[in-house]
């Protein structure tokens, strides 16, 4: 079971830290992924990171200004987010895959309750 938090408004230019708890022992052993889904458009990958190694991957339009990372000691997922602009707006999921690691949704197999980002002008 995934659950993320962390979101709320934000002026552009701030910041914001989202977290997603897991539940179950085997969290160490799921690549791991944020997507997000603005009003009226698609769901799209943000960032993942692998299982093993740690290797990330990121949306271009986040590079430089998120940062994914994960504590499998403590069944924990972040996805710190910088410099936020208003395209950032949208629901954000975080989510699990039985591969190492994977930007595509649909390789992802499990994910939970969502946390809301608001970035305002």
């Amino acid at each position: 079971q995934l659950q993320a938090s962390g979101g709320g408004l934000v002026q552009a230019g701030g910041s914001l830290t989202l977290f997603c708890n897991a539940s179950g022992s085997a969290f160490r052993y799921y690549g791991m992924g944020w997507f997000r889904q603005a009003p009226g458009k698609e769901r799209e990958f943000v960032a993942a990171i692998s299982w093993t190694t740690g290797r990330t991957e990121y949306q271009e339009s986040v590079k430089g200004r998120f940062t994914i990372s994960r504590d499998n000691e403590k069944n924990m997922l972040y996805l710190q987010m910088n410099n936020l602009q208003q395209e950032d707006t949208a629901i954000y999921y975080c989510e699990a895959t039985r591969k190492v690691i994977s930007t595509i949704e649909g390789e992802y197999h499990y994910w939970g309750q969502e946390t809301l980002v608001t970035v305002s002008s």
